[in-house]
């Protein structure tokens, strides 16, 4: 069985690029360029650590009813070499459509999302829950799946790893996964400060706690309250920033699984979540599948 296991999202995304994004008013723009390129949280994470050489499990959920961006998943998660674990559904797979400014803002729709719950099918639960069993981790991503399953997995005893993204600390949908969580990553967009709300993490129960703040590298602290920072990894071009926070923790978790220590892994990180920056792609794998 493979060494982590990541349950979430992936999706098919249309990415747009434009010369700024949309002010909310009716308007025409002129796109820079677009593309279709496989997206979502867990595959960002799935295709990074495959690049640092982790034997990953990708569980995810896939529509019937859209041939089309399904097979398209399908293909792009087999050309890098990518175990994955799909649950079918009647409906679309999930899609997005992201609008892109060259700065790495971004504003995504969602266009389609599946609807699923795995605790009411007992063969995709049983399926994750031995995947899981088996690991030396365990990423769950947002998404409702993921919070249908946590107690499943929270019971088997295999450190639980997530992303709460862009939290602000008041949500009650993020609540299970913090809970849960031995090691949370998030983003400081949307936090005052971010190391209260690191402090705050590890005093509930997190073994480390992780915050990236884009050009300004990243931070984080351990049970101790001891506080590490990386700087961001140097980038010749940013090229695209989707999939750049699910680099960095594919890249510490990895470092983690060989035993690095906090400094170290979180350097690892920085070098990973810019080998995202400067792609198309998530990751160059999707880009250069020869290379898995």
């Amino acid at each position: 069985m493979a060494d982590v296991a990541v349950h979430g999202p992936v999706s098919w995304n249309l990415v747009v690029d434009l010369e700024e994004l949309p002010a909310p008013e009716p308007h025409m723009q002129f796109a820079a360029a677009h593309r279709e390129v496989i997206g979502g949280t867990s595959a960002g994470k799935a295709v990074h650590l495959r690049e640092r050489g982790v034997d990953v499990e990708l569980h995810t959920v896939l529509g019937t009813s859209d041939s089309t961006a399904t097979q398209s998943i399908e293909a792009a998660l087999g050309r890098a070499g990518i175990a994955f674990v799909a649950t079918y559904v009647d409906g679309p797979s999930e899609r997005h459509l992201n609008l892109m400014d060259p700065a790495g803002g971004r504003v995504s729709l969602y266009l389609d999302v599946p609807e699923h719950s795995q605790t009411s099918d007992p063969g995709a639960l049983a399926r994750l829950v031995e995947a899981c069993s088996k690991a030396r981790a365990v990423v769950l991503d947002l998404s409702q799946p993921s919070r249908d399953v946590i107690n499943a997995v929270a019971t088997l005893g295999v450190p639980v790893w997530t992303d709460l993204h862009d939290y602000d600390a008041m949500g009650d949908f993020h609540a299970p996964f913090l809970r849960a969580a031995s090691f949370v990553f998030m983003n400081g967009d949307r936090l005052d400060s971010p190391h209260d709300f690191l402090r705050s993490c590890v005093d509930g129960g997190a073994e480390v706690a992780v915050c990236t703040l884009g050009a300004d590298g990243a931070v984080a602290m351990d049970a101790d309250h001891s506080v590490f920072h990386v700087p961001a990894a140097p980038v010749v071009s940013v090229v695209d920033s989707n999939g750049a926070g699910d680099a960095f923790m594919a890249g510490f978790l990895a470092a983690h699984l060989d035993g690095a220590d906090i400094a170290t892994a979180l350097h690892v990180g920085a070098e990973q979540a810019a080998r995202a920056l400067g792609s198309v792609q998530l990751s160059p794998l999707f880009e250069h599948p020869d290379e898995a």
